[in-house]
């Protein structure tokens, strides 16, 4: 099998690294963090001219037509810089759910719009007693004439401060955990009884708590089939899965370059540190933990688009196990060689930890998906 990248794969990556290395400082980033959205509404729009929020997108709706080969490219290449525009909350979690659920008409009319960055959508999938388990709904849709009443709350709603359409699993028939009775609606950012509590989150991106009280929405509102959304958002979960794994691989290999040009650098007994052996064994554990994790991330970006979902579903718990337990591996062991300033503000290495940190909890920790995988 040729795993290596298209020419189309190559200038991808090239553009996303350059910009990267270019264009987003560190500094910058930090400075960001400050903001009440947490990112740059600038950046977004270079990312949509770049054609970047519509890698995955058909051709038909704005994009064009690249897979999740594509989004690992740039999610690799994001980690690196540790961006927190909410290119994985919009375009991948909200991207997917409005092409695979969507009507032919909220199709066209709302995916353009997202390739365009003048539409941010996100997924709000988790709720307060749920965790990791998609089908604990408690958030109810009654029928109200011809749409609906939305009540109850979503937890963890990544970048709802800045969202133009909130997309909100709620339960419109059957029990708390039931897999059927479960259906997606389209809800505005500003809807009439949404309220917000925002805040930022250990690794410096935004999130929210949402209360719905009396939400209404047309009917036009609902996405995709009525009662029967469970395994379109496990897919569009496992399509975000896939992301932040390539994203923890980008980490990791930033960690990596950075750790050891320290040991090259940072002199102990008049002498590289770098040159002890002790910690070369280290360093040759920690390649060997990144390369396998890209291995694994590209696996699961293979898959996770193909017709069959438990293949689907074994690739992505697979790389998500492994990749968690590399990532808190590679990241103490990055901390750990920087001495003390490895856990300073002013460090990257400090907040890469974190980053990977979220990403290990995100959609299921290690344990999590090693016992997804062992029930598949």
């Amino acid at each position: 099998m040729d795993l290596s990248y298209t020419n189309e794969q190559n200038l991808i990556r090239d553009s996303v690294q350059r910009f990267a290395r270019d264009s987003y400082p560190f500094d910058a980033r930090r400075r960001l963090g400050e903001t009440s959205e947490g990112f740059s509404r600038g950046t977004w729009k270079t990312f949509a001219e770049l054609g970047w929020l519509g890698v995955a997108l058909p051709e038909a709706y704005g994009g064009s037509g690249g897979s999740a080969v594509d989004v690992m490219i740039l999610m690799e290449a994001f980690g690196r810089a540790l961006v927190v525009e909410p290119y994985f909350t919009a375009a991948v979690l909200g991207g997917t759910a409005l092409l695979l659920g969507g009507s032919e008409a909220q199709k066209r009319s709302l995916l353009p719009r997202l390739a365009a960055g003048e539409l941010l959508p996100t997924l709000a999938f988790a709720e307060p007693q749920s965790r990791f388990d998609l089908g604990d709904v408690q958030t109810t849709a009654r029928q109200d004439g011809a749409g609906f009443v939305i009540d109850g709350a979503k937890s963890v709603v990544f970048h709802a401060v800045s969202a133009d359409i909130v997309i909100v699993p709620a339960r419109t028939s059957g029990e708390r955990r039931d897999e059927h009775g479960i259906s997606l609606f389209l809800v505005e950012g500003d809807a009439a009884g949404l309220t917000r509590r925002d805040y930022p989150t250990v690794d410096g991106h935004r999130a929210s708590e949402l209360k719905f009280e009396n939400v209404r929405v047309g009917g036009d509102a609902l996405l995709g089939a009525r009662d029967a959304a469970l395994p379109l958002i496990e897919t569009v979960v496992d399509h975000g899965t896939s992301a932040v794994c390539a994203e923890a691989v980008g980490i990791m290999a930033a960690l990596y370059e950075a750790t050891l040009e320290h040991l090259k650098t940072r002199e102990q007994f008049g002498q590289p540190i770098g040159r002890f052996q002790v910690l070369q064994h280290r360093m040759v554990d920690i390649f060997a933990m990144c390369e396998q994790a890209r291995s694994m991330a590209l696996m699961a970006a293979l898959t996770v688009g193909g017709p069959d979902p438990t293949a689907r579903r074994k690739a992505v718990s697979a790389a998500k196990n492994y990749i968690g337990r590399a990532g808190r591996f590679v990241s103490q062991q990055a901390v750990q060689l920087h001495g003390a300033m490895g856990m300073t503000d002013e460090l990257i290495i400090g907040h890469y930890f974190k980053r990977l940190t979220m990403i290990d909890t995100l959609f299921g920790n290690a344990d999590h998906h090693l016992e997804r995988f062992g029930r598949l």
